[in-house]
């Protein structure tokens, strides 16, 4: 009788250290990062270790599965991104995806961008539906229900870096995203705003052309003063129509089906769009970009000074005018350039085409 009770003693004991070997052993190989796993919903408890084993994240995908199997913690895989430490336990890792421990996902919404930029950045590196975000950027409701409108709403999309979850549907990444613009307009900044003759919006609209044209940051704030030169009538030859190319530009992909940036032709200065500021008076009906913030403090804190019109120098930056004829006559030299480097391209392409 005694050798049986030891012999049960025994068993037990080696069942508890069996236990305590699948639950507590470190499963998690050494990294020097933690293991990055995403688990879209509907996964498996096999599907959760094919997963895991994909990336490195598991030693023993058997020890991992025995204690899933005798916990019931297979039944319990919870859709989610997580971040697995190096020397987890195998009693750590389930323990975490089966209550939905998510770890945030880091991304970064880019100045500069379009609706459909915007959409793509949200897909790829949060998995959201990039055609709900499209269609969400252009439903007046939404942007009712965050106190805008459609034509700003993307405008107030400021680019900054965000921790947002992998699960984050569409409407939540941009309630997320928005939520920064009303804490980016300090009473600091909107007093600056107000002392140009500005609403935030216009700023931000202003701001939205010098983004797309400041290739140099360093240029912003002296872009910004041209171009409130001409909006205010800040110099002696009194208003001016901004005639901003990215407002033409904008217009011809936005409204007239261009599917990217090109080469503007004479006859697209006419093109109509009540964003062509060459056609018409101050701002356009909203932002054509979401700018950086560097860049609408470029607006808020422009460089006075007298030029009225810029050109591309040909190095990434603008040379500044204050007269039409000193004007034109970069931008033909400009466009000669233009010309030279096409001519030249042409003649390589055909050397190299040669027989």
């Amino acid at each position: 009788m005694r050798t049986v009770l030891l012999i049960l003693v025994l068993l037990g004991l080696v069942g508890a250290g069996v236990a305590a070997w699948l639950a507590f052993l470190p499963n998690t190989p050494a990294a020097e990062e933690p293991y990055s796993v995403r688990v879209p919903e509907g996964t498996s408890f096999e599907g959760l270790l094919d997963s895991l084993e994909s990336v490195g994240a598991v030693r023993s995908r058997t020890s991992l599965s025995a204690l899933g199997n005798v916990t019931g913690w297979d039944e319990q895989v919870k859709t989610g991104h997580y971040y697995l430490e190096p020397g987890m336990t195998n009693w750590a890792v389930l323990d975490k995806i089966r209550k939905g421990l998510q770890d945030p996902i880091r991304i970064t919404i880019p100045p500069g961008s379009r609706p459909e930029r915007t959409a793509r950045v949200l897909r790829n590196q949060l998995g959201t539906d990039s055609a709900a975000v499209a269609r969400l950027l252009r439903d007046p409701a939404f942007a009712d229900s965050m106190g805008t409108n459609v034509a700003h709403l993307h405008g107030q999309m400021l680019a900054e870096t965000f921790d947002m979850y992998w699960t984050d549907d569409a409407e939540t990444a941009l309630r997320r995203i928005h939520e920064r613009y009303d804490r980016f307009w300090t009473p600091e900044r909107r007093a600056k705003a107000e002392s140009l003759g500005l609403t935030p919006d216009e700023v931000v609209t202003l701001a939205s052309i010098v983004e797309w044209e400041a290739r140099k940051p360093e240029e912003r704030r002296r872009i910004a003063g041209v171009y409130v030169n001409r909006l205010l009538g800040r110099t002696s030859s009194g208003r001016m129509r901004l005639q901003a190319d990215p407002t033409v530009q904008f217009a011809l992909m936005e409204e007239g089906g261009e599917p990217r940036m090109r080469r503007l032709l004479f006859r697209d200065y006419a093109y109509p769009s009540d964003y062509n500021t060459y056609r018409i008076d101050g701002l356009p009906p909203g932002p054509i970009t979401n700018p950086a913030d560097g860049t609408i403090d470029a607006v808020l804190d422009n460089e006075a000074h007298d030029y009225l019109f810029f050109v591309a120098d040909g190095s990434g930056g603008h040379d500044f005018s204050r007269t039409v004829s000193e004007h034109n006559a970069k931008a033909r030299r400009w466009s000669q350039w233009l010309s030279e480097q096409v001519r030249q391209k042409r003649a390589a392409e055909a050397a190299d085409t040669a027989p």
